[in-house]
């Protein structure tokens, strides 16, 4: 059974979250707007890597490096969602965006 790591930081505001998009560097931009081609749907993240062309490890670097941006301008809440590795099916970490987050970012 899938258990959200962290759920209470996961943002459901559309505003919210659009404006994150919008403060965002181009390659969490990137990595927001191919997890909201597939809402509700928990990837690894060598499957969002594959997915977008990056490199092994960058996805993970992507989401250290708007560490700073999410704790100083939104009280460290993230636009997307966790399972970690004990709590997914796959073993792994999973990230997904649900589907109020993915019509955030689109718009």
């Amino acid at each position: 059974m899938r258990r959200e790591h962290a759920p209470q930081n996961a943002m459901d505001e559309p505003e919210e979250i659009a404006r994150f998009r919008d403060r965002c560097s181009a390659f969490m931009g990137e990595l927001l707007d191919e997890l909201a081609r597939t809402p509700g749907r928990p990837r690894t993240f060598p499957e969002v890597e594959d997915a977008i062309g990056w490199p092994r490890r960058r996805l993970a670097s992507v989401l250290g490096g708007v560490s700073h941006l999410r704790h100083a301008e939104f009280g460290g809440r993230r636009p997307y969602r966790f399972c970690g590795d004990r709590d997914s099916a796959s073993g792994r970490w999973e990230i997904w965006v649900d589907a109020v987050q993915a019509a955030a970012i689109a718009a």
